[in-house]
């Protein structure tokens, strides 16, 4: 008979030990969905603001090419306007040489500004360019930390997730 004491009071020692293990578990579970989920969502913040950010940039990239689009349909326009002055520059040749001299002063400063439009053109597709290169590297540097966080957490590390995040509010 002592030994059937003995081993129920064994049963119950053991059976609370496994009651305590199982519900240590589930807390610990529970701290790991919670922390994933809080992850998840500072991810899908990150990730929303970054589509912003890329539709900002589309807009402003599509303004460009309008703009280009003015500047072409522009330059179209006063080559039509050059070559017409060029042909009344010989047809009024012997009636007025003080109208021709004035044409030809006018076709000098549209030339002066096609060469300014051009310069400024060229000079805002470099500041894009810069801008499209600079937005590359953030993106970069962003995917290099979401991959550093992404094998961190299959790792089960929590400490390199928080150098990661610091890491990355460093970046911007």
């Amino acid at each position: 008979m002592g030994n059937g004491v003995c081993s129920r009071r064994q049963r119950r020692i053991f059976q609370c030990l496994l009651l305590v293990t199982v519900v240590c578990g589930m807390f610990y579970g529970g701290m790991m969905s919670y922390e994933m989920h809080k992850q998840l969502r500072r991810t899908e913040a990150m990730a929303l603001k970054y589509q912003q950010h890329q539709e900002s940039l589309s807009a402003q990239l599509q303004v460009v090419y309008e703009h280009r689009s003015r500047l072409e349909k522009s330059l179209q326009k006063e080559r039509l306007e050059h070559k017409k002055a060029k042909e009344d520059y010989l047809s009024y040749k012997l009636e007025a040489q003080q109208s021709i001299n004035k044409e030809k002063n006018q076709h000098e400063d549209l030339k002066k500004q096609y060469y300014d439009l051009q310069d400024q053109h060229q000079a805002q597709g470099d500041d894009h360019n810069r801008q499209l290169d600079e937005h590359r590297e953030r993106y970069d540097k962003l995917q290099q930390i979401k991959e550093l966080e992404v094998s961190q957490l299959k790792g089960g590390k929590t400490n390199g997730l928080e150098d990661a995040s610091s890491s990355f509010v460093s970046i911007f």
